[in-house]
């Protein structure tokens, strides 16, 4: 996540399905926005939404007219915003920016770690999604990426997750279904599930013990965002 990206059209779907997922379940949720510094490019730039209410603003009509408030009420594009704002007022949030280089690296996530302990479910906001072959851990630009080994280590920390995850090249039905088969594996007794948007797919995965939200969650996204978000399960091997 960049600063710079706040308040566009991902945004919106992105804070419709964290509000979407803690009105439909007592699960607390720490939004881990994996930071890294703004570009200069034109990502985020996608705001003419707010501009356009009549189509936009049924799917959720609070978080709407929260964003245009703060958009409009600030020349600064920051997740600060929404922090300090009442949208997502049951998470708590770690915003400390993510570093390329591994030591770093690693003392990042001891201290997202630490910032879990009393939360159920960690939202993971990372640039481009989880690793590619070209960006090793360590490496420069690595920070625009989620590693295996860290969604192993929050999922063995009983923590339920959920993986912001760009669109590649591929066939999206075949990147989604592979996608989710790798974080099952990755989570064992996960309960896995995909949720999409034009651009991106989120990715999730439930701890054993909150299964039971899986049915209320789907049933809240697909109520509210029907033609926004659509929700994609884990295809059987035969498939």
């Amino acid at each position: 996540m960049k600063n710079q990206y706040f308040g566009d059209i991902n945004d919106y779907n992105k804070y419709g399905l964290l509000r979407s997922i803690e009105s439909a379940s007592d699960l607390r949720l720490l939004v881990a926005w994996m930071l890294t510094p703004d570009d200069g490019s034109t990502d985020g730039e996608f705001i003419e939404y707010l501009g356009e209410p009549r189509k936009w603003r049924e799917y959720d009509y609070s978080l709407y007219e929260g964003l245009v408030q703060l958009m409009g009420g600030s020349s600064d594009r920051s997740v600060s915003l929404i922090e300090e704002s009442r949208i997502l007022i049951g998470c708590s949030f770690f915003s400390e920016y993510v570093p390329d280089q591994k030591t770093r690296r690693e003392a990042w996530f001891s201290s997202l770690l630490k910032a879990s302990e009393s939360r159920d479910l960690v939202f993971l906001d990372p640039d481009n999604g989880l690793e590619i072959k070209s960006r090793p851990y360590g490496r420069k630009y690595s920070s625009k990426f989620l590693y295996w080994r860290e969604v192993s280590d929050l999922w063995a920390s009983g923590k339920s997750l959920l993986i912001y995850q760009h669109f590649i090249r591929e066939k999206r039905e075949v990147f989604i279904h592979r996608m989710l088969k790798s974080l099952y594996e990755f989570a064992e007794g996960s309960v896995v599930e995909a949720f999409s948007t034009s651009h991106v797919v989120f990715l999730m995965a439930l701890q054993p013990e909150h299964k039971h939200f899986r049915d209320p969650i789907i049933e809240k996204i697909n109520g509210a965002w029907e033609g926004q978000i659509k929700h994609w399960g884990l295809r059987a091997p035969n498939n």
